[in-house]
Order: C-alpha cells, then structure tokens, then sequence
C-alpha cells in the first residue's frame, strides 16, 4: 500500500477515509523512501530537511489555506504538488475578523469581566465604548478572505480601502503604501499571506500611523506582525486596540501581550468550527485520494499550478 506521512493531528473522519488509501505512517516511524505523500498542516508544514530526505516525494496536501511552512517553489522544482484548502474556509475566518473588530471596539472582554467581578453591581455602569458604525477600514491582502470580510462589515457602512501588491477591480480605495493607509482608516484587517515577503510587514511605524484610537486586527499570520513593536505600541498608547488571532510564535503568547487590558486574544480559531474544519478535512483528502487515483489534484497551490 501506498505510505503517506502524517505532519501534525489529522481529524478521525480524515484518518479513516485515508485508511482505505494509504499506509498512514508517523514521524517516529516511517522509511524516508518509501514515503510518496504527505498530509500535513499550515503551522507544522515540511521542514526543508525532511523535505529533502522524502527522495520519492509526489504530493503535499496541506489542511488549511496558509502553507508558509512549506517550500513550495522548492517542491514545484522537483515536480511535487503542493495542495491546501482556499474558499471553505474564507466566511469562516471573515467572521473571526468581524467578531475581533466588534470585540474590541464595543470592549466585550472588559465588560464580560466588569459584570462577573459583580463591579456594576458595587460601581455602576461600565465606561462608554465605541461605535463600530461608518469606521474607516483598512484591508492588508484582499483576496477571497479579504474580499469576505468586505462583505461581511456591510451592515456596518464601512469605508473600505485595501492595500495589495497591484490595484484590483473592486470598488474600495486603493492605496500602494501601507503607512499612508493606516494613517487614513481606523481600523487595519490582516489578512495576507504569511512568508518572507510579509515578515513584520506591519511594524512600529504602520502602529504609529494606525495611532492611538487605532485597531489592529490579525488573523492572517503572526508574521506579518511584529509582536515586540506591537506590544511596545498597546503599552504607549501608541496604538489603541488589537485583535489577534495570530502569534510569533504559536501556541506561546508573550507574558506582556496577554497581560494588556486592549487586546482580545483568540487561539488561532479563524476557521475553527466543526463545519468548516470538515469541510477542509475532506478538502485536504480528497486532494490526496485523486492525486493517488489520477496524478491530478483539486486545489494546487499557485506555485503548483502547472504541474
């Protein structure tokens, strides 16, 4: 049979359809050569030097849409195909973003804590919160996530401008420098892809131009943020609020980041509900089990595409 090597926890529902396929080995147990495939995962991804014993490598299938942690141009340029799991998951985090914007701007985590210390009962009413009507928000990568959370502030009558390599044709304010659109909205969304190209891509000076009665919002990778500078800003006031889905360095989250009162912090749970975790469990097999059958695949990733 056919030995696939699993990176990271696969769902039951994974396991046993992929049971009917495949040898399903271990990173503690598997022979490097005998190895074809691999189901593996956004965080966990191929490390470069197991990449590189896998000799017989032919596909990747990666659970989840962000696949920074594999090398898929190095994977291309040996003919691997490289999968992931884009549009089943894209309403799912777009409501994550809106429920971390809504959070912080109406101060749901202080309020909850306010009511069950029994201090509006013994102080009165909680301070006042912000409206999150008619903001000014800014989208970092407007793809098919990007574009879902753009639909999804519509109730809000939201301002929205984008920031992407190239203009788009799509009817929201395009800006080619980060810093001059946080300057102009209230509000900055992350949601580009992770890697070497977007490392730290929102630094102190963005955090300073977002400013003071600024959120920011993450759940695109932790990456993209520099987390020293941002805990330096929510600790100056330099910058007003944050929403994070998304860390450095996953599952650790620094002492000082979740000490601070202007922060809402989320386990990396964009997508994770039981539909959508389903429906990118089937996605990331499905793509496995016609690789097998046909040498095809559903969902390449771009630098796979012609392959």
């Amino acid at each position: 049979m056919t030995e696939l090597l699993q990176i990271g926890g696969i769902t039951d529902r994974m396991k046993d359809r992929l049971s009917t396929a495949f040898d399903i080995r271990q990173l503690d147990d598997f022979d490097a050569a005998r190895i074809t495939h691999v189901v593996t995962n956004g965080h966990d991804g191929v490390p470069p030097d197991l990449m590189a014993q896998l000799t017989n490598l032919k596909m990747i299938s990666v659970y989840g849409v962000g696949y920074d942690a594999v090398d898929a141009t190095a994977a291309a340029a040996r003919g691997v195909v490289v999968t992931h799991t884009p549009n089943v998951l894209n309403n799912e985090v777009a409501t994550t973003a809106v429920l971390l914007m809504l959070a912080c701007y109406r101060e749901l985590v202080r309020d909850d804590e306010y009511v069950r210390s029994g201090r509006w009962e013994t102080e009165g009413n909680a301070p006042l919160t912000r409206s999150a009507d008619n903001q000014k928000v800014g989208i970092l990568g407007l793809g098919r996530i990007g574009q879902a959370i753009a639909d999804k502030l519509g109730p809000w009558s939201p301002e929205i401008s984008y920031h992407t390599r190239s203009p788009k044709d799509v009817p929201y304010r395009y800006f080619d420098n980060l810093v001059d659109m946080a300057k102009h909205v209230d509000v900055l969304i992350c949601i580009t892809p992770g890697g070497p190209s977007t490392n730290k891509l929102v630094n102190a000076e963005v955090m300073r131009a977002l400013g003071a009665g600024g959120t920011l919002i993450n759940v695109s990778r932790g990456s993209v943020v520099d987390e020293a500078a941002l805990i330096e800003a929510l600790q100056s006031g330099a910058l007003g609020w944050a929403g994070l889905d998304v860390f450095e360095d996953e599952p650790r989250v620094p002492q000082a980041l979740r000490e601070l009162p202007n922060v809402v912090l989320l386990p990396h749970a964009g997508s994770a509900t039981v539909e959508t975790r389903a429906a990118m469990g089937d996605l990331t097999v499905d793509n496995l089990l016609q690789h097998l059958n046909d040498g095809s695949v559903l969902t390449a990733v771009p630098e796979c595409k012609d392959l």
